[in-house]
C-alpha cells in the first residue's frame, strides 16, 4: 500500500505550481488594472482565452507523453518510455511552430470572435501579438512540467515555476509601471517568465539524462496520435474555465455589457486559482495513479484516488472561506471602479457553491486520463462548457437575465459532479471484476 507521506510527496509541489499558473493572470490584471483600469483589465481578460489555448496545448501533449512514460516504466519497457518522451517533444516543437503563426496573423479574427470591440480590440491586438511571438516558450516550458513530475522530480517541478512567476512579477513592475507599456509589457512579462521556466526545465531533463528527441520515424506516427489521444483530456481541462470564461462574456456583453465582464474579470482572476489548485491535486496524484494501472495494483490505485478527493475537497473548502472573506476587496486589488467592486462582493457567493463540485470533477477526470479512459475523460472535460451553454440560452431570458448567467455556471458545474460520479461508479465495478 502506497503512504500518504508519498502522496503529499508528489501532490503538494503539483498543487503549488498550478497556483503559482493561476496567478500569473492575477500579476497580470493587476499591474495593468491599476495602470489603465476597467478597460486595460476587460482586455486582458477578453484576450486571456488565446493565451490559455497556448498553455493549455503544452500541458495536454506534455501530459499525454508522460502518462505514457509512467505507464511503459512500471511494465519495465524503458525502451517504449524514452520513445514517448521523445514523441512527445516532437510534438511540442512542432505545434509551438504552428501556434506562433496562426494566432499572429489571425488575432484580429479571434478577439472579434471573443466579443472584441472598438477599443478593447486595440488593446486586445496590443497583447496578443507580443503572446503570439513567445509561443513557442509558452508551449514548452508548460510541456516539460508534467514530464519532470513523473520522472519523480516534483520539488524541482515547482521550483521552475516559481523562478517564472517571480521573473514575472519583476518584469510585470518594470514594463507596465516604471516603462509604462500597459498591455504589451504585460504580454512580455508573461512570456519571457514561461521561458524562464522552460530553460529550467531542460536544465533538468538533460541533467538527468531524460532529454531524448530519438525515436524511429516509423513509430512517431503512433506515438504522436497516442499522446494525443490521451493529451486532448488535460488539455480540455486546463482549457475548461477559458471556454467557460468565453461563453460567460458573450451572454454578458447582450445582458450587463463591460461592467459584468469587469465583474466576472475579477471574479474569474481568483477563483481560477482555486480550479488550479484542485487540477494540481489531480495531476500530482496522476503519476502514482499511472504507475500503479501499469502494475495493475487496484487497491494503491483506489487508496491513491481516495486521498486525491479527500486532499481537493478540503482545499475547496479552505479556498471558499477565503474567498467568502476577502470578497469585497476583490475588486480593489485589481483597480476595479466602485461599482464593479460592489457586484463582485454581491454575486462571489454565487460562484462559491459550484467549487466543491468542482474538485470532484477535477479528481474524476484526472484519474481517467491517467488509467487510459480516454472516452470518459473526453465527456467529463467537455460536457461543463456544453451545460453551461444550454442553461445560458434558456435560463437568463425566462428567470432574470445577467444573474441567471451566473447561476447557469453553477448548475453546470453541479450536473458535471453528478455525472462524474455515475461513470466513476460504473469504472469501479468494472475494476473489481478484474
Amino acid at each position: 500500500m502506497r503512504d500518504i507521506k508519498t502522496f503529499f510527496k508528489y501532490v503538494i509541489p503539483s498543487v503549488l505550481s498550478f497556483a503559482l499558473s493561476g496567478v500569473y493572470t492575477i500579476v497580470d490584471g493587476y499591474f495593468v488594472g491599476n495602470s489603465i483600469g476597467d478597460l486595460g483589465l476587460s482586455a486582458v481578460n477578453i484576450a486571456y482565452p488565446i493565451v490559455a489555448v497556448i498553455q493549455a496545448l503544452g500541458t495536454g501533449i506534455g501530459m499525454g507523453g508522460a502518462i505514457y512514460y509512467s505507464i511503459y516504466k512500471a511494465e519495465k519497457k524503458d525502451t517504449e518510455a524514452r520513445e514517448f518522451t521523445a514523441g512527445a517533444l516532437w510534438l511540442l516543437l512542432f505545434s509551438s511552430i504552428i501556434m506562433t503563426f496562426a494566432i499572429f496573423f489571425l488575432r484580429n479574427p479571434l478577439l472579434r470572435l471573443l466579443g472584441a470591440r472598438n477599443e478593447l480590440l486595440a488593446l486586445g491586438k496590443e497583447y496578443i501579438a507580443v503572446i503570439a511571438i513567445g509561443s513557442a516558450l509558452q508551449v514548452i516550458g508548460t510541456g516539460l512540467v508534467p514530464f519532470i513530475r513523473n520522472h519523480g522530480g516534483s520539488f524541482y517541478a515547482m521550483v521552475s515555476m516559481i523562478a517564472g512567476f517571480v521573473t514575472n512579477i519583476i518584469l510585470d513592475y518594470v514594463f507596465v509601471w516604471v516603462f509604462d507599456q500597459g498591455v504589451s509589457g504585460a504580454a512580455w512579462a508573461t512570456v519571457i517568465g514561461q521561458g524562464v521556466t522552460m530553460l529550467i526545465a531542460l536544465i533538468y531533463l538533460l541533467a538527468e539524462k531524460q532529454f531524448t528527441l530519438r525515436i524511429p520515424l516509423s513509430k512517431l506516427g503512433t506515438v504522436s496520435a497516442s499522446v494525443l489521444k490521451i493529451g486532448i483530456a488535460p488539455f480540455g481541462l486546463a482549457m475548461s474555465p477559458n471556454i467557460s470564461l468565453i461563453i460567460i462574456n458573450r451572454f454578458s456583453v447582450s445582458y450587463g455589457g463591460e461592467p459584468a465582464i469587469a465583474t466576472y474579470a475579477c471574479i474569474a482572476y481568483v477563483i481560477c486559482i482555486i480550479y488550479l489548485i484542485l487540477q494540481g491535486v489531480g495531476d500530482g496524484s496522476q503519476p502514482l495513479i499511472s504507475q500503479c494501472y501499469g502494475e495493475k495494483n487496484w487497491a494503491d490505485l483506489k487508496f491513491v484516488r481516495k486521498l486525491a478527493y479527500g486532499f481537493a475537497f478540503a482545499l475547496s473548502v479552505v479556498g471558499c472561506i477565503i474567498m467568502y472573506v476577502t470578497r469585497e476587496s476583490l475588486g480593489v486589488l485589481f483597480g476595479a471602479s466602485d461599482g464593479v467592486n460592489t457586484e463582485i462582493a454581491k454575486i462571489m457567493p454565487i460562484f462559491l457553491v459550484s467549487v466543491p463540485f468542482v474538485a470532484i470533477l477535477r479528481i474524476t477526470t484526472a484519474s481517467f486520463y491517467a488509467t487510459e479512459k480516454s472516452i470518459y475523460s473526453y465527456i467529463l472535460t467537455f460536457i461543463e462548457p456544453l451545460f453551461m451553454l444550454v442553461l445560458m440560452f434558456f435560463l437568463p431570458p425566462l428567470f432574470g437575465g445577467q444573474i441567471m448567467i451566473w447561476w447557469s455556471t453553477v448548475w453546470a458545474r453541479i450536473l458535471s459532479a453528478l455525472l462524474a460520479l455515475i461513470l466513476k461508479r460504473r469504472v469501479d465495478r468494472q475494476e473489481s471484476l478484474l
